[in-house]
């Protein structure tokens, strides 16, 4: 594997499980207000953050190199609004997005075909995460700290209600 993109892959799983941690976070400052819906649904995206830096370590495994685990510094754990956790949220996404995108370049640039066909799926799903989140703060901004209106949201969040409109027969 190409030392450059052996180098990004170690960052990205690290961003991976930074993201894992982040929305931890997220969740125990929701479910501390008893917003039961943006708990679970942080909780589960720490899950799936936790599941993809799996599938990073598990790829390089496979392709015969050492998985280097770095430290991760503490993640924010103080907020004021759920609109802050939404942007911060949405800003750790695109980030992750951009990430993947850099990793498919290098994979490009070192003729690195299993890479980008490993690559390929996660940066679709990549794609629709940060989708979802940019729904979701829009969502929030829109409730403008409303206690009702974040209820209402909350319920959603519970009941798997929260994947943004769409204008096609699906």
């Amino acid at each position: 594997m190409d030392s450059e993109l052996l180098s990004a892959f170690q960052q990205h799983l690290n961003m991976e499980r930074h993201a894992h941690a982040a929305y931890f976070a997220s969740a125990i400052w929701f479910a501390e207000r008893e917003l039961r819906g943006f708990a679970r649904y942080f909780r589960a995206e720490s899950q799936s953050e936790h599941d993809h830096a799996a599938q990073f370590g598990e790829y390089l495994i496979a392709r015969g190199q050492t998985v280097e685990l770095h430290p991760l510094e503490a993640p924010l754990q103080t907020w004021a609004t759920a609109e802050e956790i939404m942007k911060t949220s949405f800003l750790m996404e695109a980030d992750i997005t951009t990430s993947l995108h850099q990793l498919y370049a290098l994979a490009e640039r070192a003729s690195d075909v299993r890479t980008t066909v490993f690559l390929d799926p996660m940066i679709e799903k990549q794609i629709q995460a940060e989708n979802e989140f940019a729904h979701l703060l829009g969502r929030v901004r829109f409730a403008d700290n409303q206690p009702s209106a974040i209820l209402i949201i909350d319920n959603e969040l519970d009941e798997g209600r929260h994947q943004p409109a769409t204008l096609q027969n699906n």
